[in-house]
């Protein structure tokens, strides 16, 4: 397992970050699609004007009609050989709920990743902000439907968040074992999550994503529109109630944490930013595919 701890190896992924940032950010201008950083792109962005130096990645929000849209015009406009996107499918399942953009002239492949033959390039990652109905309980609904479809897409067991998760995942994975079925579950789910209007809504949610942050209720008004502040030698967009957002979530974002936190919280099986993912299947990733052929 590659921990990423070196500074000139984050130094060269955040290169190849920005990078794919700018094509991504200009794509959607050009195609009228509504982007902003998230998380620690987003604090990196009005705290440190570009990189967290110890950050490894980069991921966005993107209204859910513009979500939507962005894989069909990808697929159309960008170039998919540079940058391939991946988007949970009928046929296509990477272990991931939500969007990612890969640079496939890099390599970097995450563990719960390496059994797929996929591009394992670096990635960013897009999120959808789907409305939020009004009223507490349908809010539960709504974000009980979030948990189905996250099971059933990503199909990966939730090990991190407690036993009783666990153990309930791995039933109910075991009662659909059929791909066509578990589509089936996700994409009602996806379609019963995201029912609720983000143009209308008074607050927006976060759904593709863990159980730390899902469900995480925000005023719409801060997510409207987004507002371009330096990041390193370019701008980048974040939402124009970014304040609300970061405090909300994070706190006194301006404030550094401790020292000791001060470190990527990413795993990788291998990392290399001058060569391409196809260079290492059979060595890092597919190995046992290969053994079985």
């Amino acid at each position: 397992m590659n921990k990423i701890e070196d500074t000139e190896q984050i130094k060269r992924i955040q290169r190849v970050n920005l990078e794919m940032a700018n094509y991504f950010v200009s794509f959607c201008n050009e195609h009228d699609l509504l982007c902003y950083f998230c998380g620690g792109g987003c604090i990196g962005t009005v705290r440190n004007q570009g990189f967290i130096p110890w950050d490894d990645d980069l991921d966005f929000f993107m209204p859910r009609k513009d979500y939507e849209k962005l894989s069909d015009l990808w697929q159309v406009h960008a170039d998919v050989e540079k940058y391939p996107l991946m988007k949970p499918s009928k046929t296509f399942i990477d272990h991931n709920s939500f969007t990612t953009i890969r640079a496939a002239e890099t390599t970097f492949i995450k563990p719960y990743q390496q059994d797929l033959d996929m591009p394992h390039g670096l990635p960013i990652d897009i999120f959808p902000l789907d409305g939020a109905p009004d009223g507490a309980v349908k809010r539960k609904i709504q974000k009980l439907w979030a948990l189905i479809y996250a099971l059933f897409c990503s199909q990966v067991i939730p090990e991190k968040h407690g036993g009783v998760m666990a153990f309930g995942s791995k039933v109910l994975l075991k009662l659909v074992p059929t791909k066509k079925g578990r589509y089936r579950i996700w994409s009602f789910a996806s379609k019963q999550m995201s029912k609720y209007d983000f143009s209308t809504s008074e607050y927006v949610t976060e759904l593709c994503v863990g159980p730390r942050y899902m469900g995480n209720l925000y005023k719409r008004t801060d997510f409207e529109k987004a507002v371009y502040l330096p990041f390193e030698d370019t701008t980048m967009p974040v939402p124009i109630g970014y304040d609300h957002y970061l405090t909300q979530v994070f706190g006194n974002y301006m404030e550094l944490p401790d020292e000791k936190d001060r470190i990527s919280h990413h795993d990788a099986v291998y990392i290399d930013t001058e060569n391409t993912y196809k260079k290492y299947k059979g060595i890092y990733y597919c190995v046992d595919h290969l053994k079985e052929e």
